[in-house]
């Protein structure tokens, strides 16, 4: 088989899309050929089998342009894009003419026009499950997170003296929730709680390195979160499960938005057999039927407090229970390996529907 991938970078320290090379190593794996088409590409070592060809310029239309004779020089059975649409919809004509198979990688909860173009002119639009694809769509499927299990692991956090250890982990975005997690940690401080707390985040726009001023002033105001509070370098992506492993437990305040959002940081925790302490509506399933109860409501600080002082009060077996049980969801569901098989069987089944 031979596919075209389509992303934005591949670079092992890209702030956001370093996790690309892990699926671009699976999709390898599995094909004869793949021809990667990259903006930018900083990776050494690929596959044998990996060919990428980048199309960068100055602008929008010249890598529009450049993107167009990049796709035309390649021949394929497939073609996935990874969570740009609007490279979907400047393949689309050519593909269609080849009667090529297109398909969409996108979990985000931003339905954009061009999502809704790329929607009615891709084959299949994959993504965590049918909640993270932000439109209703007969198309969409969903195929779990590609987790690397083998790099994302560990055993359940050991009893230990002193403070539980809190970590925060993403991007600086404001939907994050960091504002509701800094008033439900003054809440649960007040309440008795004994834990010290990492915030690691990317800031990689101007809104985000705004938000992270705002959130450290308020943490500088406060007497309880600056003695307990720290804002830490975010780390390459390579020293993600140290950094996971560390801690005793993740928390995830994120906010509803338009659609689902699945951050995978939530299930490479989850990986590392850490409790994750999360109010996404949509880790409903995921995180319940767990010894602890670590899902709460969105935007309530007070429900956020009551479940850490409830966690740290639990029994450190309560705890590594929650976090192997919770390592064995995502093998099951949301390995590397088993989304990229999904990949190629929906290719498969795509192919015998194109003759």
């Amino acid at each position: 088989m031979r596919l075209v991938f389509v992303t934005q970078a591949l670079d092992p320290e890209h702030g956001s899309l370093a996790q690309t090379l892990d699926l671009v190593d699976a999709l390898a794996a599995r094909t004869d050929e793949l021809v990667v088409l990259a903006r930018e590409s900083r990776a050494s070592a690929l596959p044998a089998n990996v060919t990428v060809r980048t199309f960068d310029a100055s602008s929008k239309l010249g890598r529009g342009l450049a993107f167009e004779r990049a796709f035309a020089s390649t021949r394929a059975d497939a073609v996935l894009v990874h969570m740009v649409p609007t490279f979907l919809v400047l393949a689309a004509p050519l593909a269609k003419v080849r009667r090529t198979p297109l398909l969409l990688w996108y979990t985000h909860w931003n339905a954009s026009r061009s999502l809704r173009l790329a929607t009615a002119l891709c084959d299949a639009a994959l993504s965590v499950d049918r909640r993270s694809f932000p439109l209703d769509s007969p198309k969409a499927r969903g195929i779990g997170h590609a987790i690397d299990v083998e790099t994302f692991s560990g055993e359940p956090a050991a009893a230990h003296d002193g403070p539980l250890r809190l970590l925060w982990i993403g991007r600086y975005a404001p939907w994050k929730g960091l504002p509701t997690l800094l008033d439900a940690l003054e809440l649960a401080f007040a309440g008795g709680l004994d834990a010290t707390v990492e915030l690691r985040g990317a800031e990689l726009t101007d809104a985000e390195r705004a938000h992270r001023r705002a959130l450290e002033a308020t943490v500088s105001a406060s007497r309880a979160l600056s003695e307990r509070v720290q804002f830490a370098p975010a780390v390459p992506r390579a020293e993600i499960p140290a950094v996971l492993r560390a801690a005793d437990v993740v928390v995830s305040p994120v906010e509803p938005v338009a659609g689902a959002t699945l951050d995978k940081a939530v299930y490479e925790a989850a990986a590392c057999a850490r409790p994750v302490v999360s109010s996404n509506p949509a880790l409903e399933g995921f995180l319940d039927d767990l010894p602890l109860q670590v899902r709460v409501p969105p935007r309530d600080p007070r429900a956020l407090a009551r479940a850490l002082l409830d966690v740290a009060a639990a029994p450190s077996a309560a705890r590594a229970d929650t976090g192997a049980e919770l390592r064995r969801r995502v093998v099951e569901g949301h390995s590397l390996d088993s989304w990229a098989d999904a990949v190629i069987g929906t290719v498969a089944g795509l192919q015998s529907r194109h003759g």
